[in-house]
């Protein structure tokens, strides 16, 4: 097999097949008899596109929400997904719902809003790039058309056999409008499911043919149609095919042909006229996006002499070429604009009919820590970056992120990290998920202000080419690239600002001092055979203590009254008061009682309570043998050595570090010892 061959044998032919298929018009109306869903507008098709990759339900804060998986990107390895925003994303659905059953918001622009790096231009993006794959689909396909002439019939098309629908319409649109009702009746053309009701007229082009096969034919419509050949339609952004993207450029250059399209100069010595439409090129973003979407770049950047087409194609389905009669569309129309643009909408008065024909969704940054998290693991993980990313790198980042964006807690007895961890799902004593509500509802800009993603992952990206990434990227590296990059940050507006986000980066760093004490203390005290004696050692103490019995000394053999400082010594690790004990203690025993009536034996490791209490307990025993503070000092006796080794070896096992991460973590922590911070 040949080089070309290989390449050729990757071909699928009856994809290629399908994709090209021709026929008549009457093949065309089998096609819409057995499927009426081929007819679709822009909008339905655009709301079945995204509800084809399926919905999850879940429950947050007691409120139902759906999660649509479209927007996880599954088909490009979630190369673009879209994380945390389910909220705001219902909302957009809810707008193309509406929009697909024609309730109203066809006929808005709909308007993403939101601060930069918020993801605006991500959701336009995969909602084009959706509709395209879509209709390569079966359930996806769409149908347009061309004409086909011969003999003296070529001139209508300037000399040639085939002449191309310019804007891709509908076929049904040639079924003229005072006929098209009673047609689709007797054809029996829609279901119960789904009611075709093709809407518009042909563009100005194909009409003008159109009557002057009627005029050739004195009338008779089925010797027209019989030049029509419908074929699929494959929409595309490249190839300028029912994608249309507009970005406003200096203003002096702006052109309203670039959105409807201009006259062909050339074409006119064929023509004789410059206001014959088939001397008119269709090739504006308005005409181009016929059928699918088109996304305005920055929308309220528009000259105001767009305004006037923008307001015709969004409220009419209308659009106004030079010198020929307004021309129907059928897209969706989406724009984004950042939080600045949209103030200055607001107080343009110029600007009043746009405001009215706009429906705003509000995008705003990621509240949730664990979200902003994935953003980061998706371009920052050891098989993208080649690197090893240490634990908790991109927590630290996220946390800080998701802080700048938080608006302080009215409660005075919440701080804004509890507030973070709360709407994180984490729980708090003394409060419930009504009490995240009210924290959510009693914000007026939360999300809409703070860092963005971006300039996160741009400072991530300073790290790991940075002399200190030392072959891995670690928090420290991280923290310090975030915090002096704050020094040049361009759109950080007041000095009291920077300074705000300063003091969140020390919250940051003591949230990750606690966070890695708290490993090093778990990998020390991880040995499940002292563990689990101490626990024996304690529940003989509590059921002696609370049957009021002695307990035997396993060394000298001896009665003895039960152990008060062992035990105390264990429950002072998780805040069990003086008071609490006799009452924490009788739990213990009942819990133990209940599990032996069921046939089964009391497991330490079932009570995290219990768990995490003896954890820190064999840590206060075991860290002085260990001598963890003398890394310090470079001086390590061989015994030490092998017990620091058996903790970085656990720290590498069980919380994901390697010999280079878990050796700094280690030396991190020995500097807090040494500085005598022995805070559990």
């Amino acid at each position: 097999m040949g080089l070309v061959s290989e390449i050729a044998s990757l071909q699928d032919y009856d994809d290629y097949k399908s994709l090209n298929w021709e026929g008549s018009f009457d093949d065309y109306l089998e096609l819409v008899r057995d499927d009426p869903k081929i007819t679709r507008n822009a909008y339905q098709r655009v709301y079945d596109m995204v509800l084809s990759f399926g919905t999850e339900e879940y429950i947050d804060n007691k409120k139902k929400l759906i999660r649509y998986n479209f927007f996880s990107d599954p088909k490009h390895g979630s190369k673009d997904a879209v994380f945390g925003l389910d909220i705001p994303l219902m909302r957009l659905m809810d707008v193309l719902k509406s929009a697909a059953k024609g309730y109203g918001t066809e006929k808005r622009v709909i308007l993403l809003h939101g601060p930069v790096g918020s993801a605006k231009s991500t959701i336009a993006r995969m909602l084009k790039r959706g509709m395209e794959e879509y209709s390569r689909t079966k359930e996806g396909a769409l149908y347009t058309y061309y004409w086909k002439l011969s003999g003296d019939l070529t001139e209508l098309a300037g000399g040639s056999e085939v002449f191309a629908c310019p804007m891709h319409d509908e076929p049904l649109r040639l079924i003229p409008i005072e006929w098209r009702e009673e047609a689709i009746r007797r054809l029996r053309l829609g279901n119960d499911e789904f009611r075709v009701n093709p809407v518009g007229e042909v563009n100005p082009a194909c009409r003008l043919i159109f009557k002057e096969l009627m005029k050739h034919y004195k009338g008779d419509f089925e010797k027209v149609i019989s030049h029509i050949r419908v074929k699929r339609l494959v929409l595309s952004e490249q190839d300028r095919v029912g994608i249309g993207t507009f970005q406003p450029k200096d203003e002096k250059n702006q052109d309203s042909t670039e959105l409807t399209g201009d006259i062909n100069y050339r074409k006119i010595a064929v023509f004789g006229s410059d206001s014959d439409p088939r001397a008119f090129n269709f090739d504006g973003e308005f005409n181009v996006a016929n059928r699918g979407i088109i996304e305005f770049v920055e929308i309220l950047k528009l000259d105001v002499a767009f305004l006037y087409d923008l307001l015709g194609a969004t409220q009419e389905h209308k659009i106004k070429p030079k010198k020929f009669a307004q021309t129907d569309i059928d897209e969706v129309i989406i724009g984004h604009t950042n939080e600045a643009e949209y103030k200055r909408l607001l107080n343009n008065e110029f600007m009043e009919a746009l405001r009215d024909r706009t429906v705003k969704v509000d995008i705003p940054y990621i509240t949730k820590v664990s979200q902003e998290v994935k953003i980061y693991a998706k371009d920052y993980n050891q098989q993208r970056v080649g690197r090893h990313v240490a634990p908790h790198t991109l927590y630290v980042a996220a946390l800080w992120a998701v802080l700048t964006r938080l608006e302080q807690p009215k409660k005075q007895n919440l701080s804004l990290l509890q507030k973070a961890k709360l709407y994180d799902g984490k729980t708090l004593p003394g409060f419930t998920q009504d009490n995240i509500k009210e924290l959510r509802k009693e914000t007026l800009r939360e999300g809409l202000d703070g860092i963005s993603p971006r300039y996160v992952q741009d400072k991530i990206s300073n790290a790991l080419v940075s002399d200190k990434a030392n072959g891995a990227i670690n928090p420290f590296v991280v923290i310090n690239a975030l915090e002096s990059g704050l020094k040049s940050h361009s759109l950080i507006s007041s000095d009291d600002q920077r300074q705000h986000y300063i003091e969140l980066m020390s919250v940051v760093k003591q949230e990750y001092e606690d966070i890695v004490k708290n490993e090093v203390q778990r990998a020390i005290s991880a040995d499940e055979d002292a563990i689990s004696k101490l626990c024996a050692n304690y529940i003989d103490n509590v059921k002696a203590y609370t049957q009021k019995e002695k307990v035997k000394n396993p060394y000298t053999g001896q009665d003895e009254e039960p152990d008060e400082r062992l035990m105390r010594s264990i429950e002072e690790k998780i805040d069990i008061p003086e008071s609490r004990k006799d009452d924490f203690r009788r739990e213990i025993m009942n819990y133990i009682g209940a599990l032996a009536v069921e046939g089964r034996t009391f497991d330490y490791r079932t009570n995290e309570r219990l768990h995490k209490a003896l954890e820190a307990k064999l840590f206060e025993d075991q860290k002085d043998s260990i001598k963890l503070s003398s890394l310090v000092s470079n001086v390590i006796d061989k015994q030490t050595q092998e017990k620091i080794d058996i903790v970085k070896e656990r720290l590498i096992r069980n919380f994901g570090y390697d010999e280079v991460s878990a050796t700094d973590v280690l030396n991190y922590v020995a500097s807090i010892f040494a500085r005598g911070d022995i805070k559990d």
